[in-house]
Order: C-alpha cells, then sequence, then structure tokens
C-alpha cells in the first residue's frame, strides 16, 4: 500500500475553512510566524556565537526569552484560532500531530526560562539546552509549512483536493 493508496481526507470541512477566513485569528498567525521566525533567526545566531566564542551571553539570553515570549503568544493566539476553527482549544484532528510537537517545543522553552531563572543550569547546558528547543521548533515550523502547502492546495484545486496528496 503506498501513498496514493492511502485514504484521504481533506484538510478543512467547508464550514471549517469559512471560519479559518473569517477569523482575524488567522492573520494574526500569519503575522506572528514570520516574526517568530525573525527572532528565532537572530536569537539562533546569537547562541551559536555566545557558544562558539564564549561573548555575548547576555543578549543571547535575552533574544531566547524574546523567542519564548514569542512562542508563547503564536501558542495561545494558535489554540483560540483552534477553537474558532474546529472548536477545540487544541489537538483538532487536522493538527493534532502539530500541537503534540508544539507542546514539546514549549516544554523546552519553559524548562529553558526555568533553568534561566534558577540557575539550574551552566551557562554552557543553557545555551545547549536552547539549542534543543530550536531544533524541535524548527521541525514543529516545517509540520506547519506542510499544512499551510496543503491548505493551499485544497482551496485552490491544484494537485488535488486532499492533505495526503499535498503531503506526497
Amino acid at each position: 500500500m503506498g501513498p496514493g493508496d492511502r485514504p484521504s481526507r481533506p484538510l478543512y470541512t467547508s464550514a471549517q475553512r469559512q471560519r479559518r477566513d473569517a477569523s482575524p485569528w488567522t492573520l494574526v498567525q500569519g503575522l506572528l510566524a514570520p516574526l517568530q521566525f525573525l527572532i528565532f533567526l537572530m536569537s539562533l545566531a546569537l547562541v551559536l556565537r555566545a557558544l562558539a566564542t564564549g561573548q555575548g551571553l547576555l543578549a543571547a539570553q535575552i533574544s531566547v526569552v524574546a523567542k519564548t515570549v514569542a512562542l508563547y503568544a503564536i501558542m495561545v493566539t494558535g489554540s483560540i484560532w483552534e477553537k474558532v476553527v474546529f472548536d477545540r482549544w487544541l489537538f483538532a484532528p487536522a493538527f493534532f500531530w502539530e500541537d503534540v510537537v508544539s507542546m514539546l517545543v514549549l516544554a523546552l522553552h519553559t524548562a529553558y526560562l526555568a533553568a534561566l531563572v534558577t540557575g539550574a543550569l551552566a551557562e554552557r547546558a543553557l545555551l545547549i539546552l536552547a539549542l534543543a528547543a530550536y531544533a524541535t521548533y524548527v521541525i514543529n515550523a516545517g509540520q506547519f509549512l506542510l499544512k499551510l502547502r496543503a491548505a493551499r492546495l485544497e482551496s485552490t484545486g491544484a494537485g488535488g483536493p486532499h492533505l495526503a496528496e499535498a503531503l506526497s
């Protein structure tokens, strides 16, 4: 049984698509996602610099806190968006695995904050924890980009109307 043999379902029902398109939270998510990615790129550079040279630790720490704040903002508004569109705060079937990985991303970023505030980790270990959080964030961002692609294909009818076709 290959990818073409899998039964597929649309990412959105027509009612969900209408709610998605009418919701102001869709725009909020569309603005926060690239903003968070820019913060991530800047922070990643600062964290790698601090790891490589030992310089700029405070700037790296501040940048990870800023990235975490942006993550919290996108998570809260994303759960509101999911409630509006799918009538679930989290783990709607269409975004189940994205939400599962998002929880890991959130846990790692929160662990960073806790370790920073309590001094539970040495500076290098703290930076490595930030990199682990960032690695899971990149995976999660990839998941969401695939869903965005699937939604675009579904709405235009290009390449077929189903998620399985968009992901293959």
